[in-house]
């Protein structure tokens, strides 16, 4: 819980000198709470409240992975940030996909880290209203998608995000430059705006969104 001058950060990371450094480092701007093992990570992530979590992808006894995904199944909204030493696309999809808001890659700066923390506990304007997509309903604060006769398919944050860009100016094509600045990381390539394309086509349907050829994507019809 956030104190009169500085949030409350969860920190869960293993490595014995690289732990204690980012909780040093962090310490001016945040109250922080550095535990080494997934279990641990898991027990306080439940039973406290946190203004943001910094957990590793590789841990002992769970690994980030599982405990980001656990803390998101008992419904835990608190944004977290994942460590990772593995930078291959595949391996950051997995990481988003299964709750994290955003990742950093090691090694690390420490200005980019504290930066994409402060953009994690910003506080934002209320959440967007319900976009519509042919038939169906878009929500992007629940992080749903809604058809016409209830069915509900549920989407991950950066889904979510991305189908939403798309929706609220239904009439422009998004290159995917465009859409990786805006919502995705600097060292990302323009196929991981595919990657997700491809996501949603399966999860709502292949015309939820439209490639339009040369150019990039456009917000398509999910009822089609």
């Amino acid at each position: 819980m956030t104190t009169a001058d500085r949030p409350s950060l969860l920190l869960v990371e293993d490595d014995g000198v690289l732990g204690p450094l980012i909780a040093e480092l962090l310490e001016p701007d945040y109250q922080v709470r550095l535990v080494t093992d997934g279990r641990d990570g898991l027990h306080l992530g439940l039973t406290q409240a946190w203004d943001v979590m910094v957990i590793d992808r590789g841990l002992p006894v769970m690994d980030g992975i599982a405990l980001i995904a656990a803390l998101r199944s008992k419904g835990i909204a608190t944004p977290i940030l994942i460590l990772t030493a593995l930078g291959d696309a595949g391996e950051k999809v997995r990481g988003l996909d299964a709750g994290a808001n955003d990742y950093v890659t090691k090694p690390f700066d420490a200005a980019e880290l504290a930066a994409r923390l402060r953009a994690l506990t910003r506080t934002f304007a209320p959440a967007a209203a319900p976009l519509t997509i042919g038939d169906w309903e878009l929500d992007p604060a629940q992080r749903t998608v809604r058809s016409v006769y209830g069915h509900a398919v549920s989407l991950t944050a950066k889904e979510a995000q991305l189908l939403a860009a798309l929706a609220a100016e239904p009439d422009r094509v998004f290159t995917r430059d465009e859409l990786l600045a805006a919502y995705f990381h600097a060292s990302d390539q323009p196929g991981m705006i595919d990657t997700y394309v491809h996501h949603l086509r399966r999860k709502v349907a292949k015309a939820v969104i439209r490639t339009v050829h040369g150019v990039g994507y456009q917000i398509g019809d999910a009822s089609e």
